[in-house]
């Protein structure tokens, strides 16, 4: 009986359906891991996806903020030099002999006195020269405060620089004023006024040049 059993065994062994029967289940074998690993390397794939997708829409947003200021820059930047066109020809006086006509109507309005009256330019700028103008005013303090506020509030642009009471007398006050305002380059040129002194630099004694009074 048992030389029958193995004798049975053995035909099993050799026969190719066995042998079948075994590579199939070690293709099986093989195919399941193969999917459990593709399975793996998949959820790996598309985990580093979704992490490079999200990265890039982060600097994505991140260039989207940073460049929303310059949107509309170029329209801006055209307002921008229209403003400055529109104040240089409401403000910006076209010649040194409306400055000047302006400051004694302006002085006759409030009621004062100029007297050392002197007109110097600054250097040539780009877009604007500096006029400085330095006077004496007498009169009455509201008179001279009046003066001073006019300047101030006027279309042409002045700009007080400095004041200073140099004495009162009878009711009457002396103030000596420093005012800037400013002329196109060419215009400037062509007032022939003198040069500005710098601060360390004293004016010549005598020189009249650019000078008015009573």
């Amino acid at each position: 009986m048992s030389v029958r059993v193995s004798a049975t065994w053995r035909e099993r062994l050799t026969s190719p359906l066995t042998w079948h029967y075994a590579a199939v289940g070690v293709m099986l074998v093989v195919v399941i891991g193969l999917g459990i690993r593709f399975g793996l390397d998949w959820v790996a794939t598309n985990g580093s996806s979704a992490d490079a997708m999200a990265s890039k829409q982060v600097e994505l947003t991140a260039l989207r903020l940073q460049t929303e200021p310059l949107h509309g820059l170029d329209k801006r930047v055209d307002n921008s030099r229209a403003q400055v066109r529109a104040f240089y020809d409401k403000r910006i006086p076209p010649n040194y002999s409306t400055i000047a006509e302006r400051v004694g109507d302006l002085a006759v309005e409030s009621n004062v006195r100029l007297s050392r009256m002197q007109y110097t330019q600054g250097a040539p700028g780009s877009d604007l020269t500096e006029i400085s103008l330095d006077a004496g005013i007498s009169g009455d303090y509201p008179a001279i405060m009046r003066f001073v506020n006019s300047m101030e509030r006027d279309q042409i642009f002045f700009v007080i620089r400095a004041m200073a009471l140099t004495g009162q007398q009878g009711g009457l006050v002396n103030l000596r004023l420093r005012v800037s305002t400013w002329l196109r380059p060419a215009d400037a040129a062509a007032s022939g006024l003198p040069a500005t002194p710098k601060p360390t630099e004293p004016a010549a004694a005598g020189d009249n040049s650019g000078q008015e009074g009573e």
